[in-house]
């Protein structure tokens, strides 16, 4: 089965639409591996643009953030420029309802948590030093370690058929092993 989690970056914001995922200006790409240079590439943090190009970001395999992650178009590119970057798991309160499904097709984890525990994932980053993320998907539980200290476990629930698409590493993975 494959493995879920590793090194988490944090971006608190909520509402991160489709067009800041990856710039429209990029779908005419014909490949997955085009888009990987423009990941959030034009997502604005506290009236600044955001650094795309940090270390800590482009070591980051869990993005967590807010609600309505994925929001705007239905556009597949924005989960295929998450997989080509190496996310395998994003962590918010909910996601855009199409864009959490093109998630689980790409066979990466949408995990939806409830507020509190978002909140208690962002206090892990206080003291600094890095996050890592565990996902356990038989147990439904997100583990978190703070690289200064401190652990979080959360539940989730997940449907069985989603779990088992991201657990094959997708629709067309799960395909390949049913029909």
């Amino acid at each position: 089965m494959k493995q879920f989690g590793g090194s988490a970056f944090f971006i608190d914001r909520s509402d991160i639409n489709t067009d800041e995922i990856i710039p429209a200006k990029y779908l005419t790409e014909i490949t997955k591996r085009a888009l990987q240079p423009h990941l959030l590439e034009d997502l604005i943090l506290d009236g600044k643009e955001f650094d795309s190009k940090a270390p800590d970001f482009q070591a980051a395999e869990v993005l967590v953030t807010r609600s309505n992650f994925g929001c705007g178009s239905s556009r597949e590119h924005a989960v295929w420029a998450l997989e080509v970057n190496g996310i395998n798991v994003v962590i918010g309160e909910s996601f855009a309802r199409i864009f959490r499904q093109n998630m689980f097709n790409c066979g990466i984890l949408a995990i939806e948590l409830a507020k509190a525990d978002i909140d208690q994932l962002f206090k892990l980053t206080k003291n600094g030093g890095a996050v890592k993320i565990a996902v356990d998907l038989q147990q439904d539980t997100v583990t978190a370690e703070g690289g200064q200290g401190g652990s979080v476990e959360c539940a989730f629930t997940m449907n069985a058929f989603d779990k088992e698409l991201v657990a094959a590493g997708g629709w067309l993975a799960y395909a390949d092993q049913k029909y």
